[in-house]
């Protein structure tokens, strides 16, 4: 069966923002893609929307400074990750969704694990991969590698440099992603949103008042929000040495590390990631 995904806009907050959707029927999955120059929501889970297009309502956002959402001054992300959160929270009730489940991946799975404790009456299921930034709000260092994807680099080859330390197998870099992710990073905006962004998170890094917002300590190694975490077992980008200590820190969490996969386990391994997710999600 061939699943459509739409193309849809919405007024959040004043920003005009980009989703794709698909799936008509079922509870409302929101999945939230991670770093990179040219990272869009359907970028991060093309493999993954019309997977669960069949059993949910299915929304991948272009969050703040990504994809074709504004990028205009007023739709910068000025208080770095808690920005994106704000926008999440402001797009969950534009679309008037009661409730939803989330599937994170990288800094996308940071905005959906602190979403889910700053709105637990929200959140269902979370749905968690491969996140030094979750590691990071736990006290954890983040890999210097990790560094490639807040770098601004909206050439080609910027591109397929980051998109080779997100996935082990270098088939999945076509060059139709490789173009529609030049789009995007090339949009007006697009670049000084992302350095608005980058000079948000090192300000938060270096000031502990900040820091505590950004911090997950002590809430979500006591969150009762259903969860999942997952990682790949040859990730580059953050190791899954890093997830197995933060597996430490999170007892009330599974974990489970994926065979042939890199740091978007779901484009490395999407057969598995999918079934997981609806598993999940279907409980």
């Amino acid at each position: 069966m061939t699943v459509s995904v739409r193309s849809s806009w919405v007024l959040v907050n004043g920003i005009r923002t980009h989703y794709s959707e698909a799936g008509d029927a079922g509870p409302a999955v929101l999945l939230l893609h991670g770093a990179g120059v040219g990272a869009s929501g359907y970028a991060g889970f093309r493999f993954m929307i019309p997977a669960l297009a069949p059993h949910f309502r299915v929304y991948a956002l272009d969050q703040l400074s990504f994809g074709q959402t504004d990028a205009r001054p007023h739709a910068w992300p000025v208080n770095g990750h808690q920005s994106l959160v704000d926008h999440v929270a402001a797009f969950v009730d534009a679309l008037c969704l009661d409730k939803v489940m989330l599937v994170g991946n990288s800094q996308g799975a940071y905005i959906s694990a602190k979403y889910a404790v700053d709105h637990p009456e929200k959140v269902s299921k979370l749905f968690l991969i491969g996140s030094g930034t979750i590691a990071q709000a736990m006290g954890l260092a983040m890999p210097e590698a990790a560094a490639t994807v807040f770098a601004y680099d909206a050439s080609e080859k910027g591109i397929r440099t980051v998109l080779n330390m997100l996935v082990l197998d270098k088939s999945t870099i076509t060059d139709d992603l490789v173009k529609m992710r030049l789009a995007t990073a090339a949009l007006p905006g697009a670049a000084q949103a992302h350095e608005a962004f980058n000079e948000a998170r090192l300000r938060v890094a270096k000031d502990p008042n900040l820091r505590q917002r950004f911090d997950l300590r002590g809430r979500l190694p006591s969150m009762t929000i259903p969860t999942r975490f997952i990682w790949g077992k040859e990730d580059s980008l953050v190791p899954m040495a890093l997830g197995q200590q933060l597996e430490k820190l999170l007892p009330n969490i599974p974990f489970t590390y994926i065979d042939r996969a890199g740091h978007q386990t779901q484009t490395d391994q999407p057969e598995l990631v999918n079934r997981m997710v609806i598993e999940h999600f279907k409980g």
